[in-house]
């Protein structure tokens, strides 16, 4: 069994990014945008709502206050503000979900804090610590890193995850998004890798980037590897 998760409700305003829509047919679990990096309160109402009517998983996806920068670029934040930044994120948009009859089940970081969360002790304490102090129950969606330590420290479950679109490094981690090769476009191979890493049974949730061109066409790809090896696709809570 393996989960599939997508980042969703990252448009703003009049500007649209993927087709949510469609991707909500074919992910288990849906990281929706809190405002920090994207999606507008009206945007998140839209998302949540059909993720609700699909019977979807509702994840906030937190990020940096960086909306010019599409939250990925690392900032220098204080322990105290990335705590109260994460904790307002969370509840925004578990307001939006609750009023469509759903909840947010769990919290992912988005783009330069995902990756802090990996090396950045300080950070990694002050996101588990906001996750804590909103709702312990929820799980924490990563890879690992800084972020297992303290996670566990307080009380957090860790989802271990991985990209379906993205190249590795021979060490396990990420191919910077600034080197070549390091999103994957061919849906062939982002459904190969995908089929792989579910079958080597490291990851509960495999990720796809609903705003990547041809995200839908991905998605489609992992559902029928996955269906042809035999993998359950259903969502880790």
């Amino acid at each position: 069994m393996v989960d599939v998760n997508a980042d969703l409700g990252e448009g703003f305003g009049a500007w649209r990014l993927g087709d949510d829509a469609a991707m909500l047919d074919l992910v288990t679990s849906a990281n929706i945008a809190c405002g920090f990096h994207a999606g507008d309160p009206a945007t998140l109402w839209e998302t949540c709502a059909a993720a609700a009517r699909a019977n979807v998983v509702i994840g906030a996806q937190v990020s940096y206050p960086d909306l010019l920068g599409f939250g990925r670029r690392f900032l220098d934040i204080a322990p105290k503000d990335l705590t109260a930044a994460v904790v307002y994120q969370i509840g925004a948009l578990d307001a939006i979900a609750r009023c469509m009859g759903s909840r947010v089940r769990y919290v992912k970081a988005h783009g330069a804090l995902y990756h802090a969360l990996t090396e950045h002790e300080g950070q990694a304490a002050a996101f588990a610590q906001a996750v804590a102090d909103f709702d312990a129950r929820l799980p924490v969606l990563h890879y690992g890193g800084a972020i297992s330590a303290k996670a566990e420290a307080q009380g957090l479950r860790l989802v271990a995850e991985a990209y379906a679109d993205r190249a590795y490094t021979p060490q396990g981690t990420l191919v910077p998004r600034d080197e070549p090769g390091a999103v994957l476009a061919d849906p062939t191979a982002i459904a190969e890798q995908a089929a792989r890493l579910a079958n080597e049974g490291k990851a509960e949730s495999i990720c796809v980037h609903g705003d990547t061109p041809g995200a839908v066409s991905a998605a489609r790809a992992i559902r029928k590897a996955l269906a042809d090896e035999g993998i359950e696709v259903r969502s880790f809570l």
